[in-house]
């Protein structure tokens, strides 16, 4: 899977605001080159929730395990949740502290090497191993942003 296949992917989803910043559009450059992923059917950027899945194309200070400096080496972010991430990788997030799995390692789904404890998942340029698993996880971390919003919209109306 290439970056922009799975821009593509995700951006085509109802409701789905992918945020691609670059030079020169206000956006920090140590952003730049990445992609957030944020359900707001308005197409506002929510100033209250976190994106439900980014893609990042570099290291970030304090999340330099992965290895992202390599050439052509990207990572997908993804907010599984609880179940689905102790479904995936067969321990709870909280379980997934400590683990001996080197986060560089590509093709390959893992808890996220910072914020694995809060139910993300990462993969290292997904490929055929983990391609319809990436899918899906992006499908489901979608399912769950919308309901979260839809559950938000309905209290604020009561």
């Amino acid at each position: 899977m290439t970056i922009e296949e799975i821009i593509g992917l995700v951006s085509g989803l109802d409701g789905v605001l992918a945020l691609t910043p670059s030079a020169g559009d206000g956006w920090p450059e140590l952003s730049w080159g990445d992609a957030f992923f944020y359900y707001s059917p308005d197409g506002v950027v929510p100033t209250n929730v976190q994106p439900f899945a980014t893609i990042v194309t570099k290291n970030y200070p304090g999340d330099e395990t992965s290895r992202l400096d390599r050439p052509d080496t990207f990572r997908v972010n993804i907010h599984a949740g609880k179940e689905e991430f102790t479904e995936r990788l067969g321990r709870t997030p909280r379980e997934a502290a400590g683990i001996d799995v080197d986060p560089g390692t590509e093709d390959t789904v893992l808890a996220h090497p910072v914020y694995g404890t809060a139910g993300w998942l990462a993969v290292v340029n997904p490929a055929s191993k983990t391609e319809a698993v990436t899918r899906e996880l992006l499908d489901t971390a979608y399912r769950r942003a919308r309901a979260r919003y839809e559950r938000r919209a309905e209290s604020s109306r009561d």
